[in-house]
């Protein structure tokens, strides 16, 4: 009987453990954070999507809390998108980041939040640099569009020091360029396009526009595009110049259905380095892209989200007055893959 009542003890002791093992196993808190995406059929913004579901997963084991993303798709409505943000403040999110449609539309989605008290990330795409700074709880992730720009343009010119009798194709000693711009008027379209022939014309290079025009960062209509421009132009383009690589594999595909091969297509270059085009790189079809780093932009936006969430901004993440945090972009070219 003596041993019975220790086993008892001994079982009545360890179940009153149980329970404080279990909490200390349980998350210390749950952050709710909603995403609201301009489109997330976009192949960047859908390898964004997933870097941020990976990167708070990893906050989660590292941090012991619970983060609850909801991500919600746009469909490049500004409307649509307001919409989403409504429902994220109405239910109580603890933090909203966006991805917005129309930079200029930034104001109202602030404003609603200051007025909740929800802190908003804006990433990707800038706001007005008016709009984000009337409240100091809104933030912006992302990298400075006009660097792109500036990257794509050194490609080109590398390739014209290396390589000037291939790429010149008719030997008049300038370069002919297409043009695939993402939406009109847009921030990134109108920097990446300016600053990439700005380059080349601020190292010498001559250079001659066959044609310009938005294709809307789409691979569909950048083919439709590129179709028109090689029946107007054929191998009178020496380079194609696209905002995005979803717009460069379009132009690629365009080459493939005229029966181009990777010799005698244009000189192709984008933006993003998503794997689509790091694969048309192996092949060789595209000359070279400038990596957005998604997986950077997504775990600095996870950073400041969590800092947000305890107070610890100023400490935890290196923001660039007071608003901003800027990542780097980066030039890649077949060389720099493992293959």
């Amino acid at each position: 009987m003596k041993k019975l009542g220790c086993l008892i003890a001994a079982l009545a002791l360890l179940l009153a453990l149980l329970p404080a093992c279990r909490t200390d196993a349980e998350p210390a808190r749950t952050l709710r954070i909603g995403v609201a995406l301009y489109q997330q059929e976009d192949t960047f913004i859908e390898t964004v999507a997933k870097e941020l579901q990976r990167a708070a997963l990893e906050k989660e084991q590292a941090l012991n809390i619970k983060i609850n993303l909801y991500i919600a798709d746009g469909k490049e409505s500004q409307g649509t998108q307001n919409e989403q943000v409504d429902r994220f403040l109405e239910r109580g999110y603890d933090l909203i980041c966006v991805n917005i449609v129309d930079r200029t539309a930034a104001a109202v989605i602030i404003d609603k939040a200051q007025a909740a008290g929800v802190p908003v990330i804006f990433f990707n795409r800038e706001p007005v640099e008016e709009d984000l700074l009337r409240w100091e709880h809104a933030y912006y992730v992302g990298l400075p569009a006009g660097d792109a720009g500036v990257l794509q343009g050194e490609l080109v010119l590398d390739a014209w020091k290396k390589h000037r009798q291939t790429l010149d194709r008719n030997g008049d000693g300038a370069l002919q360029y297409v043009m695939l711009e993402g939406e009109p008027g847009h921030q990134d379209a109108l920097l990446r396009t300016e600053y990439s022939i700005a380059t080349l014309v601020g190292a010498g290079v001559p250079t001659d526009k066959l044609a310009s025009d938005a294709a809307n960062w789409q691979r569909g209509q950048a083919c439709i595009q590129m179709r028109q421009w090689l029946q107007a132009f054929g191998d009178e383009i020496e380079v194609v110049f696209a905002n995005n690589d979803d717009m460069a594999l379009g132009a690629i595909d365009a080459c493939t259905e005229a029966g181009l091969d990777k010799a005698s297509m244009p000189f192709i270059v984008g933006v993003d380095a998503t794997p689509p085009a790091l694969e048309a790189l192996r092949e060789g079809t595209l000359k070279g892209t400038v990596r957005n780093d998604a997986a950077g932009l997504a775990e600095s936006i996870m950073e400041l989200a969590v800092a947000l969430s305890t107070g610890d901004v100023l400490r935890n993440v290196q923001l660039t007055d007071g608003n901003y945090v800027w990542l780097q972009y980066e030039a890649v070219t077949a060389d720099d893959l493992d293959n």
